[in-house]
């Protein structure tokens, strides 16, 4: 099965749209959701989602991981490369948007456990930042189509010793109603629309590629709280 290069046409397009959704009509939303403020009864129940999503991810990893260096790939605010970071790895924190990323080296505690955190803004895929042990994607795949989602991750396989953990949007009927509503109707300040997923389709096409040849698909788990539905997915390394 061939996958194009995620660098290029489809993929750098759209990369484009979420940097500047997320950079400019986002933010402010962004950053009410990794605070305390109340917030209506959708997005309470995306931010409660959100937090049950990253603990299920933080359970395929151990509870020491000291001497592992993890990328966060698509950051955000920092919620999860905090808790990385207290379990004491050197975690890379990357997002497209730069003014999340100001907000997220602004509020990271001093306190932040054993381990390290670098925030950057840029693209995940840059081999600039290294090898790693583990990659943690959260929702930051979303809103590709599957084919570049792939890509994206076969990339990270060829710099990540141990396991890569991410999530996609669940191909349901009703979400693949809204996305074909919202690509009928486009709206300039509306977030890039979610892509979704069939699990079983995403498996076949990680496992038919090259740079995850031996890697094992393993855990998977599926959050779905209110308006908030995701579902990780676990490769590793034998």
């Amino acid at each position: 099965m061939s996958v194009s290069n995620p660098s290029d046409g489809a993929y750098a397009q759209r990369r484009g749209e979420i940097q500047t959704y997320f950079d400019r009509t986002a933010v402010e939303a962004w950053k009410r959701f990794a605070t305390d403020t109340p917030l209506g009864r959708i997005r309470a129940s995306v931010r409660e989602g959100r937090a049950q999503m990253r603990t299920a991810m933080m359970a395929s990893l151990p509870d020491d991981l000291s001497g592992w260096r993890v990328l966060d790939a698509g950051c955000g605010t920092g919620a999860m490369s905090l808790e990385l970071s207290r379990r004491g790895a050197d975690v890379i924190g990357i997002d497209l948007a730069p003014e999340i990323i100001r907000f997220a080296r602004e509020t990271l505690p001093q306190d932040h456990g054993p381990g390290s955190v670098a925030f950057h803004s840029g693209d995940m895929l840059a081999e600039s930042f290294g090898d790693f042990d583990a990659v943690m994607a959260m929702d930051s795949l979303i809103h590709y189509q599957e084919e570049d989602a792939a890509a994206a991750l076969a990339r990270l396989a060829k710099r990540t010793l141990r396991k890569i953990v991410f999530t996609f949007a669940p191909w349901t009927p009703a979400l693949a109603v809204m996305h074909g509503i919202g690509r009928l109707f486009p709206r300039s300040d509306r977030a890039p629309s979610i892509v979704p997923i069939r699990p079983n389709e995403i498996v076949k096409r990680l496992a038919s590629l090259p740079a995850l040849e031996g890697w094992t698909a393993a855990r998977t788990q599926r959050i779905s709280h209110g308006f908030y539905k995701s579902q990780m997915l676990e490769f590793v390394r034998p």
